[in-house]
């Protein structure tokens, strides 16, 4: 939920350096840039510290005792890695806003990498590394962010287009307005992804009410579905940039066309991927497990059943997550982003919640009921976002 807050804020920083692109404005761009690395960066350490202050509060949430034990050390050495990443979030964001997202994209393939590598070793005790279990894979999460970060830094710092901006970068004024500026749209952007992420840790979070096995099911499927999201994540960057670049020119029937052209591209997509979980909704499941250990197989076989009826429950709702995503992304170009904030906290913790608690622990729908819940509300997510980006778009257009 900390990595949320940080990704919702950093993206204040594309529509406004695609806004200052869009003009050739390089002294705006370069404000942004110093101004927002400061305050994401902040932000970071603020929520490390946050993360440490309330981890004991994870003794009181009833989940099984087995995974609060591994949970904690876990946590101590991931919530660091929020710094590094809120660093390589604040020049990801500079780059997107200059549609420069190849470097990004290698950084982050170089990281995964180099996180694989790290949790293998760490993970098993492989060559000289120590047998660290669990703790092992937040040592290769750290590591990695902060190799994303310096490598990222590196990757633009020595191309000629992103140069001017880091010209007398140190001695560029701490500018309020910027920092007004980024706050303004940060803010808002962070409570949206914090709601959106919130509402999918609750599930995890009432799940490990019902027990280990549900709770297992459960974070498979939405390992899965957050997958597939990535692709709605990377159209919504398309979004923000573009819908972004038009805002700057205001060219505002050009906008909206840009912004309906991504909107259908997801949905298409999302028709292939939810497709993709029906006919596979048995077989993806055992990705994950084990299903030759003989001293596991009963929780295993149980952990496979519940999942494979949460993947068809997560196909339908691939349509609405991917959509409302990108509908986001195009009205954070606009630079519209209070109202979809209350949005995504009506459909997500007045809508959602409630008919996910009712339904899981009420009911006695369990796991399916948590997710016809998820599926609910990001129906309503996506239709109310939709109408917005319509009352936004006509009022521009005139």
């Amino acid at each position: 939920m900390g990595m949320s807050v940080v990704l919702g804020f950093s993206t204040a920083i594309t529509p406004l350096i695609a806004a200052a692109d869009s003009t050739h404005n390089t002294k705006e761009g370069r404000s942004v840039l110093k101004n927002g690395v400061l305050v994401i960066t902040a932000l970071g350490i603020i929520l490390t510290v946050i993360i440490f202050l309330i981890k004991p509060f994870i003794y009181q949430m009833k989940q099984p005792q087995e995974v609060v034990a591994l949970a904690i050390p876990y946590l101590n050495v991931v919530a660091i890695s929020l710094i590094p990443l809120a660093l390589f979030q604040a020049f990801k964001q500079f780059a997107d806003g200059l549609s420069q997202t190849k470097y990004s994209m290698w950084a982050t393939i170089l990281a995964n990498v180099l996180n694989v590598f790290f949790n293998y070793v760490l993970i098993y005790g492989i060559w000289f590394f120590p047998e660290m279990g669990i703790v092992g894979a937040a040592w290769g999460t750290l590591i990695s962010r902060v190799f994303m970060a310096i490598i990222m830094y590196y990757l633009i710092f020595n191309k000629e287009k992103f140069r001017v901006f880091f010209v007398d970068f140190w001695k560029e004024k701490i500018a309020k307005t910027t920092i007004y500026r980024i706050n303004q749209l940060g803010f808002p952007s962070a409570m949206q992804m914090f709601f959106e992420f919130g509402i999918f840790t609750a599930a995890i979070w009432l799940s490990g009410t019902l027990g280990k096995n549900p709770q297992a099911a459960n974070q498979i499927a939405l390992n899965l579905s957050s997958f597939t999201f990535m692709f709605a994540m990377g159209l919504s960057v398309v979004a923000i940039i573009r819908v972004g670049n038009q805002y700057g020119l205001k060219d505002y029937k050009e906008l909206k066309r840009v912004a309906v052209s991504v909107f259908l591209l997801i949905l298409i997509m999302d028709v292939v991927f939810a497709l993709f979980f029906m006919l596979f909704n048995n077989f993806l499941p055992t990705i994950y497990l084990d299903v030759k250990d003989i001293d596991n197989m009963h929780d295993n076989m149980e952990v496979i059943a519940i999942t494979s009826k949460l993947l068809i429950i997560a196909a339908f709702f691939q349509l609405f997550d991917g959509l409302q995503a990108v509908i986001l992304g195009a009205l954070k170009g606009m630079q519209d982003v209070k109202i979809p904030t209350l949005i995504t906290f009506i459909a997500y913790w007045v809508i959602a919640f409630p008919i996910c608690y009712y339904l899981g622990l009420v009911a006695g729908y369990e796991s399916e009921g948590l997710w016809i819940g998820l599926l609910i509300g990001l129906a309503f997510s996506a239709g109310l976002l939709l109408w917005r980006f319509h009352v936004v778009t006509k009022r521009l257009i005139g």
